[in-house]
């Protein structure tokens, strides 16, 4: 699998994952609580394929830096959000507003890296490089899920 097939197989599970989380209330605490922590580690995984291969590989490339810095700049957005919802009972109210927010993000993030980012990685590298590239995601990928779920 090329590595922008990869990445987008990993947004459309996310994207499923942070309705369902949306789609809690705060009465069903154990459900919310489960597919947080899903989610916090399907994301976590996600950027660590990201920015160990894609956004190097990416940001050497005069035409693609500035999209690559900008999407280190959104995951460091979703990871504080993140560490804010940690902290926080997940029947607090805030919670679901931090909640929505990161949502907002993540989904505005997704979105710009497949209408420009990975059009700019397609301009830029052959499908044999994506393919190199995609084979290198899924073996750190697998390495990523041992450390994030240890």
């Amino acid at each position: 699998m090329n590595a922008l097939e990869l990445l987008k197989q990993d947004h459309r599970k996310v994207k499923d994952l942070l309705s369902e989380l949306d789609s809690t209330s705060e009465g069903d605490a154990g459900r919310r609580e489960e597919l947080f922590s899903t989610v916090k580690d399907e994301l976590k995984v996600h950027e660590i394929i990201e920015e160990e291969i894609l956004y190097p590989a990416l940001k050497e490339h005069p035409k693609a830096r500035e999209i690559v810095l900008e999407g280190i700049e959104e995951h460091n957005v979703v990871d504080t959000l993140l560490g804010d919802m940690v902290s926080l009972s997940v029947e607090d109210e805030t919670w679901a507003a931090k909640l929505a927010v990161m949502k907002e993000n993540v989904e505005h993030h997704i979105e710009e890296e497949e209408e420009e980012m990975f059009e700019k990685a397609q301009d830029i590298f052959g499908d044999d490089e994506l393919a190199a590239m995609g084979a290198k995601m899924q073996e750190r990928k697998k390495s990523a899920e041992s450390e994030v779920k240890g």
